[in-house]
């Protein structure tokens, strides 16, 4: 399969390439960085420490998406929806990773769905999106007089908050109680708050020191809680779930799937 990497420069855009590398079935054919950015012209292969590849950076991304069957993009909300326009344009696959997405950018990348394959997903790991499944089977199984909590860690660099995971599992959490996580979402308390209303799906973002990722989701009863958690200890494993993700929509029609999709979870 032929697949592009979209901010091949950035620290996932060179893992991105490593994994493609290492994948059977894969091949990368055109990397690509944001106009002016002085790794443009760079062997990609090279710049991800590998071989050189043959592969140099550029800053076309439609050119590049002409040649290939598929789109790896962990970017920025307003680059991704800008290269979900020219990936359904070239009616190519498009697996977005990208995180800090907006009900905005979400509906642009559900009408790029419309016309080619997108696969979306806050996390690419299996071990998330299995974790993301119980959530939505213990959600279903319990009250709302059960709270939920989802505990997120991240490394000091990360722009973002919540997660794009801790979102997902929130929304595996609402999904699971048949709600709209935007009507029952509380994001961080601070002062005095008053009593925790019923129902609401709690989030708090840590930050620090080179944490890859740690999520928890709490389900607070009454004398009992019930904890659910994910540890991330590489970030190649997300690189690894893209290739993956893309290997399986190779040929489908076109909508927006998941990586429960992908995983074959929607059955948990």
């Amino acid at each position: 399969m032929r697949l592009v990497v979209v901010g091949a420069a950035g620290r996932m855009g060179r893992m991105l390439i490593r994994a493609i590398d290492q994948a059977q079935g894969s091949v990368l054919v055109a990397a690509v960085e944001r106009p002016g950015s002085p790794e443009i012209g760079a062997d990609a292969g090279v710049l991800a420490g590998l071989p050189a590849r043959g592969v140099v950076v550029t800053e076309d991304a439609a050119a590049a998406f002409a040649a290939a069957d598929g789109v790896l993009d962990f970017t920025a909300p307003a680059a991704t929806v800008a290269f979900a326009d020219l990936a359904a344009r070239a009616g190519i696959l498009h697996v977005v990773g990208t995180t800090g997405l907006e009900p905005v950018h979400l509906a642009q990348l559900a009408e790029a769905a419309r016309r080619t394959p997108v696969i979306r997903s806050g996390n690419m790991s299996l071990g998330v999106n299995l974790l993301a499944a119980l959530v939505r089977k213990v959600a279903a199984t319990l009250g709302t007089d059960w709270d939920i909590e989802i505990v997120e860690m991240h490394h000091r660099m990360k722009v973002d908050a919540p997660s794009g995971t801790a979102v997902l599992l929130g929304e595996a959490a609402a999904e699971g109680r048949a709600v709209d996580l935007a009507e029952r979402r509380v994001a961080g308390r601070d002062g005095i708050t008053g009593a925790r209303e019923a129902g609401t799906i709690g989030f708090a973002s840590l930050r620090g020191g080179t944490v890859v990722g740690d999520h928890k989701v709490i389900f607070a009863g009454s004398g009992e809680r019930l904890e659910l958690a994910h540890v991330a200890e590489d970030r190649s494993l997300f690189a690894q779930g893209a290739v993956k993700a893309a290997l399986w929509g190779r040929g489908r029609g076109a909508g927006l799937y998941s990586m429960a999709d992908v995983l074959g979870l929607d059955a948990l």
